[in-house]
């Protein structure tokens, strides 16, 4: 599981600048507007929706001996580390037609590694906990991965090392190395189950057909209110807190990096908590705790770090919830499609939760920084004057409300526990019948054990 969760290290410090650093670095350093950032990245994410339909049933048809969704992992390696290098160390005058073509670059390649990395932990085990388990490990990765990215800026200031722009090319550059470690690391430690039925057409009505699921659609819906908050929180974050709080960057920095540190520890307190009530109710409790933490911020002193970093931590615990349980339960309902349909869909299923994720995150760069324009803030402007107030209202109110909207389309969720355990048992015994020889090795699921 260490070693499947290992190339969210430099997965997630690639999402993070996408969302948090790279949008004010090119505002700030390379002089574009924000209306132009904002669109861009907006428009890219968008576009990008209709790639994942498309490779989601190319991983599905794929037949290697190496499994379904090792090769794309690999495939999509030097595509992310060359747009990486173009995109965390832009040639001089780079404009917006740059960032268009090397956003749809990442895009691309980001779209076929995270999609097979997390169909990949999908088909490592059948059992619901398991399932839990395998992608807390798979969040916590992602966590480090944020971590560890927002350290390099910081590292590089206490080596004397000064600027912006250093420390966005020191992300760059921590992507490009850990990307084939993390791979080749993947690849040569964790197996991936075969599957014996033949491939099956999945195409774009099949991708779409799986949206009339009810179960689909409440984990759409939840995942796509759930990511936007905190999207919406990382695209604002710098401005809120130098702007509306008084810090300075360094401080800033520094809290964003306490708000991932207490996403850190809350990984395994959700995942115990879905192992005592199930995944679902575990979602809605985040998002509630959630909220209220994030409405407290309104009375957060302006400049006091040390309230600000108490604050930061608690509203990073739930952050990790949506991140691993969502995608732990597409993987049970991954079973409920396959027992209804007799095909196995799973690259379809996470592609429709990648989608959610890229229109969370086009929003939270696009409308947010076009709304900024609209409500008169002013990234370089002092005083009161300058936006600030619509700024405000902005980075907390949209999180709470998005959050407690997430919460309450998971409530009534109906693929519980018992419901799980009634379709493996229905799946098992039609699997045994059509296959009733012995699996061979590359064929058991090698997680499927009791949790220590």
């Amino acid at each position: 599981m260490a070693a499947l969760a290992a190339p969210s290290l430099p997965l997630a410090a690639l999402g993070l600048p996408l969302v948090v650093y790279l949008p004010e670095f090119y505002v700030s350093e390379h002089g574009l507007s924000l209306a132009a950032v904002g669109v861009a990245f907006m428009c890219v994410r968008i576009l990008d929706i209709g790639f994942d339909p498309f490779i989601g049933a190319v991983m599905d048809r794929t037949r290697t001996r190496f499994g379904r969704f090792r090769p794309w992992f690999a495939f999509a390696t030097p595509i992310l580390m060359l747009a990486s290098y173009m995109l965390f160390m832009p040639l001089a005058g780079a404009g917006a037609g740059y960032l268009w073509f090397w956003l749809v670059v990442v895009y691309v390649g980001f779209s076929i590694a995270t999609l097979a990395q997390l169909a990949w932990g999908a088909v490592l085990s059948p059992d619901y906990d398991q399932r839990s388990r395998i992608y807390a490990w798979w969040q916590v990765g992602n966590v480090i991965g944020v971590i560890l990215a927002l350290v390099l800026p910081v590292a590089l200031q206490h080596l004397g090392v000064e600027g912006h722009a250093a420390g966005v090319a020191a992300m760059g550059w921590f992507i490009i190395v850990m990307l084939p470690l993390t791979l080749a690391l993947a690849i040569a430690l964790v197996p991936e189950p075969q599957i014996i039925s033949a491939p099956e057409r999945a195409g774009f009505r099949e991708y779409l057909g799986l949206l009339k699921l009810p179960t689909v659609r409440r984990l759409l819906g939840a995942d796509l209110a759930t990511g936007m908050g905190p999207a919406i929180t990382g695209a604002l974050f710098f401005f809120y807190f130098e702007r509306v709080k008084g810090f300075p960057k360094a401080e800033a920095e520094l809290l964003l990096l306490i708000y991932f540190v207490g996403g850190l520890v809350g990984a395994p307190i959700w995942t115990r908590l879905a192992y005592v009530i199930g995944k679902h109710k575990a979602l809605a409790g985040a998002c509630l705790f959630y909220a209220v933490v994030t409405a407290a911020v309104v009375v957060l002193p302006k400049g006091n770090l040390g309230a600000a970093g108490v604050m930061m931590f608690a509203i990073g615990l739930p952050f990790s919830a949506g991140g691993f349980l969502l995608r732990a339960m597409m993987a049970d309902v991954g079973d409920e499609v396959r027992l209804a349909s007799g095909v196995d869909r799973t690259g379809l299923l996470y592609a429709l939760l990648s989608g959610t994720v890229k229109l969370a995150s086009a929003a939270s760069v696009g409308i947010t920084y076009v709304g900024l324009e609209l409500v008169g803030f002013d990234a370089k402007a002092v005083g009161p004057d300058a936006g600030l107030a619509g700024l405000s209202v902005m980075f907390i109110a949209a999180p709470v409300a998005l959050a407690l909207l997430g919460g309450w389309a998971i409530l009534g969720y109906p693929l519980n526990a018992k419901r799980h355990a009634e379709i493996r048992a229905d799946l098992d015994a039609r699997d045994l019948g059509e296959n009733p020889q012995p699996p061979l090795p590359e064929e058991t699921h090698a997680l499927a054990r009791p949790v220590d």
